[in-house]
């Protein structure tokens, strides 16, 4: 008998973008079972709750500085829905320790570049800066570390000439809604 698919939570605070391929890459290792967001204005949960996805909208900003609280908060959402696996799709928010150990080695992301290289903001435009030939996402496990934990799967997409931070990152983010169902696919497949 195989395993039913892995309820996995997507972490936004956007458009939700990667949100969406995720949701429409259809897959029978995942199932997409909580849309979580920071932003309760964030478009891509109001996209989830049209396609009558369960959403949590969790702000951050009423629990002040209090990131632990916060998170402990976000902890009991995943927990209730019956959360296996975390990917986070521009979640906006560097998460402590606490919470990274609490789903360590079941949390991952995506992130606009081929890491180790650009972690963090900017991606690209310090790809073009550095006159790099190509650039890419990368699929990674949460570490503590921001941007640093191991690599999963990456998507390598070429640097054209005249490129700008704006078109090379129109490409990278097609080469991400391809990578990042796969990579989830894959990952929990393995579960």
């Amino acid at each position: 008998m195989s395993r039913p698919p892995v309820r996995v939570a997507v972490l936004i605070s956007g458009t939700g973008s990667n949100l969406r391929a995720l949701v429409e890459t259809v897959n029978p290792a995942y199932e997409v079972a909580l849309v979580l967001s920071n932003r309760p204005e964030a478009p891509g949960l109001a996209w989830a709750a049209g396609r009558g996805l369960p959403t949590v909208a969790l702000p951050h900003a009423p629990f002040g500085k209090n990131r632990q609280a916060h998170e402990a908060a976000l902890d009991a959402a995943l927990r209730a829905h019956g959360i296996e696996v975390v990917a986070l799709a521009g979640y906006m928010r560097v998460l402590t320790p606490w919470l990274v150990g609490r789903w360590s080695g079941r949390m991952l992301n995506i992130h606009p570049s081929l890491l180790p290289k650009y972690p963090g903001l900017d991606t690209h435009r310090r790809a073009l800066e550095a006159g790099d030939a190509e650039a890419g996402c990368t699929v990674h496990l949460v570490s503590e570390g921001v941007d640093e934990g191991p690599v999963l799967d990456q998507a390598r997409v070429p640097v054209l000439e005249g490129d700008t931070p704006e078109t090379l990152a129109a490409r990278v983010l097609e080469a991400e809604h391809r990578l990042y169902p796969q990579a989830l696919a894959r990952f929990c497949g393995e579960l």
